[in-house]
Formats: C-alpha cells, structure tokens, sequence
C-alpha cells in the first residue's frame, strides 16, 4: 500500500476522533473517509488497535519533528530552548493525544494504547514500528532533553559543558510539561523558561 494511503487513513481516523470518543469510531467510518476498503484498512493496521497505535505513533513523531524545527530556528541557544518549551505546550494544548502522551493523562475519549510494544504479526514496516514500544512522558523528556544537547552542544564541547546543557535541556522541558498540566498566567512559558535559564547560567 502506498505511505500516502495510510497518512489518508491516519488522517481519517484523527478527523474522527476530534468528533467522537474512540470507543464510538468505527473502521468502515474511518475507510470510506479515507476512500479505501475496509480491508485495505485491516491489511494495512491489522485491528483497530493497531490503527490506534500507528495514531498515538505518528502523533509522537509530529511532535518530535516540531522540536526538531524549534531547536534550529534561532541562533541564540537560550532561544532555542525557549522555542522548544513554546512548541510543546501549544503542541499539547491543540493536539489531544500530545497531550495525553506528555501527562500520562489519557481521558476515556481517547484510545489508551500499551505503551509496551506489542505482538506485531505484520508485514507493513510503518505498522511494525508502530507495534514497538510508544515512550512514556519521562521517556519524552529524555527524547527532548537528547536532542536538544545534540542541537545546542557544538562539536567538540567539552563532557561538563555538556552536562551543564543537559540540566538546562532538561529545566526547560519540565517546565514546559508543568505549564501543560497548569497553564501559566501573563507572559505564558516563555517567560518563565527565560527566567529559569537566565538564573541558572546567572
């Protein structure tokens, strides 16, 4: 099947659960939106919980790709961090199932996969991936932590410098999940990561 058929299924099925819990979409719903069969659907996920994984799965690729993009923009690395913790609480705040893997907080409208990887018996290779484990929200602070000290920590920094960076990596990921959980007031996250960095390196 064409990677282009299963995005239009996963887009299907994300368009769908905006409207309705998990529980109430239905597969032949999820196919005929997509303008596939409802086999080529089973063919392509296996089950409905296999859909569910390939969602929570892309969804958490989305995100990590927007960290990607925060953590190239700007020159100055403090900014960078800043943009990073801006994307994660708006990622978040507009995207349900972000926010579900972040907090650990999955409400009953949304699927709830294991994030423990799972008997995969298929053939397709995005679906397979997809059937491996799903990271936990401290596992998303460590994915996010990583690469930051990667985007930030040039070539030939020296190991404490890095380790310094990790801290201030880590601070700014963990205050961005805390605003997720408790949205801040005036200023929002960015003012309180800046403040954060600033005292740290001060």
């Amino acid at each position: 099947m064409m990677p282009a058929a299963r995005e239009s299924l996963l887009d299907a099925a994300y368009t769908a659960l905006a409207r309705r819990p998990w529980s109430a979409v239905r597969m032949v719903d999820v196919a005929a939106a997509a303008g596939v069969s409802r086999q080529t659907l089973y063919n392509e996920f296996g089950s409905k919980d296999g859909l569910a994984r390939a969602l929570v799965r892309r969804e958490a690729d989305g995100y990590l790709a927007g960290v990607d993009r925060a953590l190239t923009g700007q020159s100055d690395p403090r900014e960078r961090l800043t943009a990073t913790a801006e994307w994660t609480t708006s990622a978040a705040r507009e995207n349900a199932l972000v926010h579900a893997m972040l907090t650990g907080c999955w409400s009953e409208r949304l699927p709830s996969p294991a994030l423990s990887a799972v008997r995969s018996t298929s053939a397709v290779p995005a679906q397979r991936r997809a059937d491996g484990p799903l990271p936990s929200p401290g596992e998303f602070v460590t994915l996010v932590r990583d690469r930051a000290v990667i985007a930030l920590a040039g070539p030939g920094t020296p190991k404490s410098d890095t380790a310094d960076l990790a801290r201030s990596c880590e601070l700014a990921v963990r205050l961005a999940l805390s605003c997720v959980a408790a949205p801040p007031g005036e200023g929002g996250v960015a003012e309180l990561v800046r403040s954060a960095l600033h005292r740290q390196a001060g």
